[in-house]
């Protein structure tokens, strides 16, 4: 059976993931790329480095994002969203970090790994999982579908 998800089921698969896919164009080429991302309710938030993403993204802030949760061609969700992006600064960045942090640092380490158990000299550098630009897809449009057998 296909169909169409509503609010709840959309808003539920956003936010019970934290890997989805930000589409953008220069009006030439478009591009897709993965991302972390934390949904806040009303927008997407997430976190890049300068270069040519955030370029295009600057010139041309209208996006699509997508997630899906696929279990087999059956069995799938998927969630579109347009909307346009927006980089932070000041505190609504900090904010921001701080949702996504606590939303994704937790994924990134199983909770069966102790830092006791692990012998070491040298120290966890966390430096590259901390980008300077921060940013928000305030959503537009939000559709859904499904196949369930």
């Amino acid at each position: 059976m296909l169909g169409e998800l509503n609010e709840t089921q959309i808003n539920n698969l956003l936010v019970s993931h934290a890997i989805g896919r930000i589409g953008f164009t220069d009006s030439k080429q478009p591009y897709i790329v993965p991302v972390t991302y934390a949904f806040d309710g009303k927008s997407i938030i997430g976190q890049m480095r300068p270069g040519m993403k955030l370029d295009v993204m600057r010139k041309n802030p209208k996006v699509c994002f997508q997630v899906d949760m696929i279990l087999n061609m059956a069995n799938w969700q998927s969630v579109l969203i347009k909307g346009d992006f927006k980089e932070l600064k000041g505190k609504a960045a900090d904010d921001a970090r701080k949702l996504l942090f606590d939303r994704v640092m937790p994924l990134t380490t199983s909770s069966t790994v102790h830092a006791h158990e692990h012998k070491t000299e040298s120290t966890i550098n966390d430096s590259n999982r901390i980008k300077p630009i921060m940013y928000q897809i305030k959503i537009k449009e939000k559709t859904g579908r499904f196949e369930k057998q």
